[in-house]
């Protein structure tokens, strides 16, 4: 009888280096949102990869940095808690020719898992060899890294290689999810998502960092087949609010059609996509908020 390979996998790095993308190339579906943003990622997501004789499921983790706010202080905690519960962790970072400071408070942290720990160096494509090789021996003189894989996730570089070497290091286990099952996420969730993703794509500074999505509701008519989603954008000041309307709605309305093209990408269907943007003030200081938008 062929062995089965499975095991949980915790992505963690600083923000920004690429983990969501290297989640969605491995898994070849858009599950974690990207942006050029730090900071993108607010929850642990778990991402399944099925493979012949193996499962691996996958912790996208929210960068770790210093927090600013509650929130923040959230995200932190939720990246670090994923370490106690996974098989391997998988360390990214970007090339550079010193240990980035970050970097090193992140590798203090991993010092304390018991489990082994790779080391992926991200966007080597956009970088020379020498580059790449100055960042291994930085990093490896910093700690003893079960292996060293350069990857490009973007273009998919030796993404294959990754897999194959994570699932010889995973121990024999049972499929813990359905082989057509890719995230433990409702659906509700990637919609909110997608939503906030455009958020963070068409506005500036601290006002898309300052901004939670809530669907009301989500439902199919069964007489037209459409899935009607009505959903929250809430933000901090009124300010806010107004930049994200834009004049006569225009922000608003190319944000509601960004997202509603991904979502219908995602649910295979036609969607009804009704926005609203309401202020909450300091909602990222607030823990009664932060529970009720499910952080």
């Amino acid at each position: 009888m062929t062995e089965f390979k499975s095991g949980f996998v915790a992505i963690i790095g600083r923000p920004n280096v690429g983990k969501s993308t290297l989640l969605n190339r491995i898994i070849g579906e858009k599950l974690s949102i990207i942006s050029n943003k730090p900071q993108t990622t607010r929850n642990n997501i778990k991402a399944i990869y099925n493979g012949e004789n193996c499962q691996i499921i996958f912790m996208d983790t929210p960068g770790i940095h210093k927090p600013k706010h509650k929130l923040g202080e959230y995200m932190v905690s939720s990246a670090q808690s994923v370490l106690k519960e996974v098989d391997v962790v998988l360390f990214i970072t970007t090339p550079q020719e010193d240990l980035h400071p970050s970097d090193k408070h992140i590798i203090e942290r991993l010092k304390q898992t018991k489990v082994p720990i790779f080391l992926v160096i991200n966007k080597v494509d956009s970088v020379k060899k020498e580059v790449v090789a100055k960042t291994i021996e930085s990093y490896t003189k910093e700690y003893n890294f079960k292996e060293v894989i350069p990857i490009s996730a973007l273009i998919g570089n030796n993404i294959d290689v990754l897999l194959k070497v994570l699932i010889s290091n995973l121990p024999n286990g049972p499929q813990y999810f359905p082989p057509d099952i890719m995230t433990d996420q409702p659906e509700k969730f990637i919609v909110s998502e997608i939503i906030r993703e455009k958020l963070l794509h068409y506005l500036k500074d601290e006002v898309p960092h300052g901004t939670a999505v809530e669907i009301v509701r989500m439902f199919d008519d069964k007489e037209t087949g459409i899935t009607n989603i009505d959903a929250n954008i809430y933000c901090e000041k009124d300010s806010h609010k107004a930049i994200i309307i834009g004049k006569g709605g225009a922000m608003l309305k190319k944000i509601g059609q960004d997202s509603r093209i991904d979502i219908e990408r995602f649910l295979g269907n036609k969607v009804f996509l009704q926005l609203w943007v309401r202020v909450k003030k300091d909602w990222r200081d607030s823990p009664s908020l932060l529970k009720y938008l499910g952080y």
